[in-house]
C-alpha cells in the first residue's frame, strides 16, 4: 500500500523537524514547508493525502492558507495553534479545516487525530461509487483530484483540479463560466464577474483540454455550450 503523503506548514523549524522525523517512523512521507507562500508552491506540484497548518505564522497565516487550500484543493487539513480560544477554533473550521489541534501537543495525540482524519477520508471514499470517471483513455479520481493514463499520472494545476472536480460533479450537464468562476476565484453568486475572470476561465479550459483530448481543436469530451458554458461528456 502506498504511504499516505502529508504537508506540514510551519514557521517553527524545530516543530518542522520534530513532526517530520516522528511521522516518517511512522510510515508517512512527510513534505515541510516553512511558509503558506511555499506550501502554495508545493500543492500546485504536489497531491497530498492531508495538510497539518499552524495558524499563527508571518505573513499569511495559516486561517488564510485553509481558506485557498479548501478553495483549491481536495486534500483534508489539521491546524494547530497556541491559541485555545473557542472562538479561533470555530473561525478554523469555518475556513473548512478538518480538525484543531491546540499548541503544545503529545505527538501521539496529533498522531491519532492524523488516523482518524484519514479513516474519514478513506470512508467518504469507499462510500462514493461515482469517484471515478473516465474519459477516453483517462481516468479521474474525483475525492483525490488525479488525472491517470494507465500508471502514468497526468499533472493538475490547483485550478485544473478544481474545474474538473466541478465538471465531473455535472457529468453531462452545462457548467456556466459564473459558476466555474465561482468556484476557482470565491467570487459570491450575486456578484458580477470581472471581464478577466471569465476569459481566465476560457483560458484554464483551453489548458485542461489539452490534456484531456487527443485533438484539443475538436474537442470530444469537454465542450463548449455556446452562451452558457462548458459541459464535460465522458465516454
Amino acid at each position: 500500500m502506498d504511504k499516505k503523503h502529508l504537508l506540514i506548514v510551519d514557521d517553527d523549524e524545530r516543530i518542522r523537524t520534530l513532526l517530520e522525523r516522528f511521522l516518517v517512523e511512522k510510515n508517512y512521507r512527510v513534505t515541510i514547508a516553512s511558509n503558506s507562500k511555499k506550501a502554495r508552491s508545493l500543492v500546485e506540484m504536489i497531491i497530498f493525502d492531508l495538510a497539518i497548518v499552524d495558524v499563527m505564522m508571518p505573513g499569511e497565516d495559516g486561517l488564510s492558507l485553509t481558506k485557498y487550500l479548501t478553495s483549491t484543493q481536495l486534500m483534508p487539513i489539521l491546524l494547530l495553534s497556541a491559541r485555545v480560544e473557542t472562538s479561533q477554533r470555530i473561525l478554523g473550521l469555518e475556513m473548512g479545516a478538518d480538525d484543531y489541534l491546540a499548541k503544545p501537543f503529545e505527538p501521539r495525540e496529533l498522531l491519532l487525530r492524523v488516523e482518524a482524519i484519514l479513516k474519514r477520508s478513506s470512508n467518504n471514499e469507499n462510500n462514493n461509487s461515482s469517484r471515478k470517471v473516465f474519459i477516453g483513455k483517462l481516468a479521474y479520481d474525483k475525492l483525490r483530484g488525479e488525472l491517470w493514463e494507465g500508471n502514468d499520472r497526468i499533472p493538475l494545476t490547483s485550478a485544473e483540479i478544481k474545474l474538473l472536480y466541478l465538471l465531473s460533479d455535472k457529468i453531462n450537464s452545462v457548467v456556466s463560466r459564473d459558476e466555474l468562476v465561482n468556484s476557482i476565484s470565491q467570487i459570491p453568486d450575486n456578484a458580477n464577474k470581472p471581464q478577466h475572470k471569465l476569459r481566465s476561465i476560457d483560458v484554464q479550459i483551453k489548458r485542461l483540454r489539452k490534456k484531456l483530448e487527443q485533438d484539443p481543436k475538436l474537442p470530444r469530451y469537454l465542450k463548449t455550450v455556446r452562451g452558457q458554458g462548458y459541459i464535460l461528456q465522458p465516454d
